[in-house]
């Protein structure tokens, strides 16, 4: 495809698009979601998402922090007879 360019960045499929293009995820007759590039401005790419309400999508940033805030489950198991 002429306007597709893949290749592979440290394991991560990497599409070239061009503003008002898409790239869908999954099922290309039943999508999981749709990401279409918004607007190119200098270095800021505006990126528009549609998924369904049950699957979560953040930034990088954003998911590194509710990683960080999540308990593990080693932080949750209790010596036998330790009430919380």
């Amino acid at each position: 495809m002429a306007s597709q360019l893949r290749q592979e960045v440290r394991g991560m499929l990497v599409i070239t698009r061009r503003e008002g293009e898409e790239v869908v995820i999954g099922d290309p007759a039943n999508p999981v979601g749709v990401v279409r590039v918004a607007s190119v401005k200098g270095d800021r790419v505006r990126l528009a998402m549609d998924f369904p309400r049950e699957v979560e999508v953040h930034r990088r940033e954003v998911a590194d922090q509710i990683m960080a805030d999540k308990p593990t489950v080693v932080g949750k198991i209790r010596p036998a007879g330790q009430n919380p």
